[in-house]
């Protein structure tokens, strides 16, 4: 029997670096696995059922709501998005961390169905920084920008509801900061049942 991986929750404005630092996450933690969400939109070319999502229609999402089958989900342009628990929990199940990086409002739902995972949330270091980051990537208008920074100013009452707070204002320190959280939740004796019984085993006189 194995100890159930861990649940990484992240958060975080357009343009914290949430992407890149989850990536880096995955290159130095092999065991770690995104989730797959469920939609009810269309597959877009070269997207794969079961890779990219799991592609469902409006009924069947809503049977599955019904029967509370999601950590959360959220519903965008008469589109629906959730997170299956069965997909999450399997793979926590065989000792694989998952990896989710959501907006505050998933966030929360997530905490208050499995509130044992790991919620990290990332931030620049200053409105100013977030504002030039947003610029520079020359995708959007400057009315998109300023909706993304007010909506980044209301998200920071949200901090203390995750565990941990990264300040991205160099992004190779912000990685080993998120590294260094994951290595110490691996190592908590509450997440180790099943090995702390085995050594007690080893140690047995």
């Amino acid at each position: 029997m194995k100890d159930p991986g861990l649940l990484v929750v992240v958060s975080g404005p357009s343009g914290a670096g949430k992407g890149t630092i989850c990536d880096a996450l995955r290159k130095r933690f092999p065991n770690i696995n995104y989730s797959i969400s469920m939609t009810t939109r269309s597959p877009r070319p070269g997207e794969q059922d079961g890779i990219n999502y799991f592609f469902s229609d409006n009924a069947h999402f809503e049977e599955l709501l019904a029967q509370d089958a999601f950590l959360e989900h959220a519903k965008v342009y008469d589109h629906y998005y959730g997170t299956p628990k069965d997909y999450v929990f399997r793979m926590l199940n065989e000792g694989k961390h998952v990896m989710l990086e959501i907006d505050i409002q998933g966030a929360m739902q997530v905490k208050q169905k499995y509130p044992q995972g790991v919620f990290i949330y990332i931030v620049p270091p200053s409105m100013d920084v977030l504002a030039r980051r947003l610029r520079d990537r020359k995708t959007d208008t400057e009315e998109v920008i300023a909706g993304r920074l007010s909506k980044a100013s209301d998200e920071l009452q949200w901090i203390e509801q995750y565990d941990y707070l990264i300040v991205n204002d160099d992004l190779d320190s912000s990685i080993d900061e998120a590294a260094a959280i994951l290595t110490a939740e691996e190592m908590k004796t509450s997440r180790n049942t099943c090995k702390i019984a085995a050594i007690r085993d080893l140690y047995k006189k």
